[in-house]
């Protein structure tokens, strides 16, 4: 699979870590940041809404082929059941990635992927759909 972005015809894999891409606030803390800390992520009312308006619309640039293989990464990760979901809310210096809460902050973080999982399973349906119905292997 190719990458999302315009013009780079590199490879492109999908990782969970990509799905809070719509929480990321690395150097947009006093904007971005302020806006999403006034939610709370462990109501499940505004966690919703989080997902649907950050989560999900921040991925609104991907193509149903990209959503699904993220989708699928997702899915990979919720039925392991040892799986630590916190982790994905870690703060990576390095990378130059700062979620808008930390590991620390989100009481039930299985719970925030179930919920992303869960939207995105409605919102994105006949894009799922329609990914499902091609050869994954063909991309």
């Amino acid at each position: 699979m190719k990458s999302p972005f315009e013009n780079v015809s590199l490879p492109w894999e999908p990782r969970l870590s990509y799905v809070l891409g719509g929480l990321e606030i690395y150097d947009r803390e006093e904007g971005l940041g302020e806006v999403l800390r006034k939610y709370n992520p462990n109501l499940r009312r505004e966690r919703c809404e989080l997902i649907r308006t950050f989560v999900l619309r921040g991925l609104g640039y991907l193509s149903y082929r990209h959503r699904f293989a993220l989708f699928k990464i997702l899915e990979g990760a919720l039925a392991d059941r040892e799986f630590d979901f916190s982790t994905q809310f870690e703060s990576d210096y390095d990378e130059c990635i700062t979620i808008a809460w930390d590991e620390t902050e989100i009481v039930d973080s299985r719970g925030f992927f179930e919920d992303i999982y869960a939207l995105a399973s409605l919102e994105w349906k006949d894009d799922l759909y329609k990914a499902s119905l091609e050869d994954q292997s063909s991309w």
